[in-house]
């Protein structure tokens, strides 16, 4: 029952990320050089806990985060369509252009990010467990580095090409690409012990 109530604050969290990453990413900051979404503090955790869930739990456990991730996404992004179209009541039309240029994203950009987070959350489970599979429970620093690196190279490069290439501009996007992947990978480094920390609670108790 304990680990229950464990997977449902795993579950939680994951979602919480991913819906902050959403509706807070519109803000760009300057870190070491770099402009970054504000997403990058919440977004590299999903990866830290797709790997926990599979290094207790296995892959298909791990999978069906995913796919809640992308269900609420695409609520999310339904509900804030209807919400910035629906016209506002004559008492806050002073505020409503406000509100929709926070909340009123591209379609382009939407559709990235919806696909973007598809493929490389589910190549990421992948690769965690193809690489466990080879090197078993051993240096979990490893393989919880590589397939986060990786998978969120996989994130960036798609998001990049899908919401912002044009003809000629290949040099641009990989301009933006290689910074803010560099950024993801130090925030997974930063993220590691709480990997072992992770799997080492989520562990603990597992009878139920």
């Amino acid at each position: 029952m304990k680990n229950i109530q464990k997977m449902d604050l795993l579950l939680a969290l994951y979602i919480s990320a991913i819906v902050c990453a959403e509706l807070l990413g519109s803000k760009i900051f300057t870190l070491f050089g770099v402009n970054a979404s504000v997403a990058i503090f919440v977004f590299p955790l999903t990866y830290t806990i797709n790997d926990v869930v599979v290094e207790v739990y296995g892959k298909t456990r791990a999978r069906s985060f995913v796919k809640s991730g992308f269900v609420i996404l695409l609520f999310l992004f339904t509900f804030t369509l209807l919400a910035t179209v629906l016209p506002p009541a004559s008492r806050f039309k002073d505020t409503n252009d406000a509100y929709n240029q926070v909340f009123n994203k591209s379609q382009r950009i939407i559709i990235a990010s919806l696909i973007a987070f598809w493929l490389s959350e589910r190549f990421d489970v992948y690769l965690f467990s193809k690489i466990r599979q080879k090197l078993g429970e051993k240096k979990l620093w490893l393989r919880n580095n590589l397939s986060n690196f990786i998978g969120q190279f996989v994130d960036t490069t798609i998001f990049m090409f899908l919401a912002f290439y044009t003809p000629g501009s290949l040099g641009f996007i990989i301009s933006l690409i290689l910074p803010y992947w560099s950024l993801k990978c130090l925030f997974s480094l930063v993220e590691t012990p709480f990997t072992y920390l992770g799997v080492r609670w989520l562990r603990k108790g597992e009878e139920i």
